[in-house]
């Protein structure tokens, strides 16, 4: 399984990133990529080497494995029947996560962008799979990362698992949501109803009313 582990990685990382790219150029003639500036933030740089270094990892490690040069982790008849469950849930995982970023990107339309731009004001986009989850290209990359890790378990493998978790994290708590708080005025109510890579989880508290928007003494 650890060549199509690497063959779904590839085919996710060309749909998700080299395909919308290409098509977002065709239809606003930009490629949409502001990149991860430490001089805009440096929480953005760090989120994106940790991203740059999950998908190198998530490439590479199952190349390897395939090649026999990085052993599985997962081997022995006694767990052989466990394994191949393990590795058929992953393997729709990872698929479940490509058809959800695909559905994501497009129901951005324009407004998708890799990075942001703090100058930069998009759409707050809340309808397809955003209705459920406030950011379902990043659940998408999770699922993928950790599906075609599943199919092709090594110590490697779970290294660019909890890299681009680190990532999603990072990118999300610390770059994104403060830049919708700022940019978007009813952000905030949408990020208390809905989830933040899971339905339901990660829901951000209102911000309190000032003593005198609610109608106390000045």
């Amino acid at each position: 399984m650890s060549a199509a582990a690497a063959g779904l990685y590839g085919l996710g990382v060309v749909v998700l990133f080299g395909l919308r790219i290409w098509q977002h150029q065709r239809a606003t003639g930009s490629y949409g990529f502001n990149g991860f500036n430490a001089s805009r933030a440096p929480a953005a740089l760090v989120a994106g080497l940790c991203f740059a270094a999950a998908v190198l990892v998530g490439l590479i490690s199952p190349i390897l494995t395939a090649l026999g040069v990085l052993p599985l982790l997962t081997t022995g008849r006694d767990v052989s029947t466990v394994v191949s469950v393990v590795v058929g849930l992953g393997t729709l995982l990872a698929l479940a996560g490509l058809g959800l970023g695909v559905v994501a990107q497009q129901a951005m339309g324009r407004s998708w962008r890799i990075g942001v731009d703090p100058t930069e004001t998009t759409e707050l986009v809340t309808d397809g799979p955003f209705r459920l989850i406030r950011n379902p290209i990043f659940t998408a990359m999770m699922m993928i990362q950790i599906g075609t890790a599943t199919m092709a378990v090594t110590w490697l493998s779970l290294v660019g698992v909890a890299m681009m978790i680190t990532a999603c994290q990072i990118q999300t708590r610390l770059v994104e949501e403060p830049y919708l708080r700022r940019r978007h005025t009813t952000y905030p109510d949408y990020a208390a109803t809905v989830g933040r890579f899971v339905p339901g989880l990660g829901r951000l508290q209102p911000a309190p009313l000032s003593s005198h928007a609610a109608g106390g003494p000045a």
